[in-house]
Formats: C-alpha cells, sequence, structure tokens
C-alpha cells in the first residue's frame, strides 16, 4: 500500500514538473517583449508576406517609425494557411543578412506586389529584386536551414507572446506604467497611441 501511494506521488509530482516547465512555452503575454536596448520606446509588429492586412499596415507603421524616429522590429509570423509567404520570410532574411535595409526594401517589394504572387512566380519576382539591387539570389538560399530556422524562431516567439492573427502591432515602452500597448487598428490608431505613450 505505502508502495502504491509512494508511486502515485511520484508520477503526480512528475506531471506537476512536467507541466511546470511546459507552462512557460505557452503564451506568456507581450511582456517577455522588450525595446531595443539603449531605446525607451519602439514598434513591434508581427507579420506575414502574404496577409493583406500586413500590405495595407505597413506603410503606416513605416511612416510612424521614420516620423517619431524610433525603432521599428519585425518579425516573421507566416500563417499555415498563405503557401508562399514561409519562403517568402526566408528570402527576406537572405537579404536581410546582406543590410537590414535591403531586407526591408526586399519585404516592402513583396507587399507592393503580393496581389501578383502565387508559388509559381515568387522565385521570379524575387531574382528581378535582386537585379534592380545589384544583387543575386543563389539558386539554393538556404542550404543549411539558418534562415528558416530564424523565422521559425520569430514564430515560435509569436506563439509564446500569444499571436493569433497578422498584422499584430505593439508599441514597447520602457516606462513600468505601460511596457506595451497592442494597437489593433494601425492605420487609425498607431500616431495617437505614440503619442499618448510619449505624453506619459
Amino acid at each position: 500500500m505505502r508502495i502504491q501511494l509512494t508511486m502515485k506521488r511520484t508520477i503526480v509530482l512528475s506531471a506537476l514538473l512536467t507541466l511546470s516547465i511546459a507552462l512557460p512555452a505557452l503564451a506568456q503575454g507581450p511582456s517577455i517583449l522588450k525595446p531595443p536596448k539603449g531605446s525607451p520606446l519602439a514598434i513591434v509588429v508581427f507579420e506575414d508576406l502574404q496577409c493583406p492586412m500586413c500590405r495595407q499596415t505597413s506603410p503606416v507603421i513605416e511612416q510612424a517609425a521614420r516620423t517619431y524616429k524610433i525603432p521599428l522590429v519585425r518579425y516573421d509570423f507566416p500563417l499555415p494557411l498563405h503557401n508562399w509567404s514561409f519562403e517568402a520570410a526566408v528570402m527576406a532574411r537572405y537579404f536581410q543578412k546582406q543590410s537590414k535595409d535591403l531586407g526591408d526594401a526586399f519585404r516592402d517589394y513583396i507587399f507592393q506586389h503580393q496581389l501578383e504572387i502565387y508559388p509559381g512566380n515568387l522565385r521570379t519576382f524575387a531574382d528581378k529584386f535582386a537585379a534592380d539591387h545589384k544583387t543575386s539570389l543563389p539558386f539554393v538560399v538556404d542550404p543549411q536551414g539558418e534562415l528558416a530556422a530564424a523565422v521559425n524562431a520569430d514564430r515560435d516567439l509569436g506563439k509564446r507572446v500569444g499571436i493569433d492573427h497578422t498584422p499584430t502591432v505593439y508599441l514597447l515602452s520602457t516606462k513600468p506604467a505601460h511596457p506595451f500597448v497592442e494597437v489593433s487598428k494601425p492605420k487609425d490608431e498607431l500616431f495617437q497611441s505614440i503619442d499618448a505613450l510619449k505624453r506619459e
């Protein structure tokens, strides 16, 4: 009897320990996000390059970052229902390795042509972008899988934050009272939200 009770306790304790390890891997909320070092305020966006709403809000987000001279941190969050967004994100990472500006320019270019792109012609668009920017795209973009791993890491971070749609936009602040604010309608609310945070 004692052996059975001990075994049951061991099983219960083991299950609780497993759960306590697994829970942090689940959604932890946007409080785990921080502005880049030295920046009191930043815009963070989780985006999918095939997402129509991401295409519409991207220029507004970029304009806000330029206007207020605050960092824009972009995370890839390709959704399963989109059939070329993951590959496009990997390509964006390839250009980003050359320079952040080039990676951002590729993302903008993909958004501009989003309605024309499908899986069979994504590579053609990417090659044209590379040629227009006096660079090249290798036949095998990610031979070691490092770029795909980086995209997956972004998606995993998004899951830990609790992202369930794109775009998801946050303003991150170093102010303890409001470390983050989700901007649910960036086209209508982003500038006002930044003004409100800066006034605090």
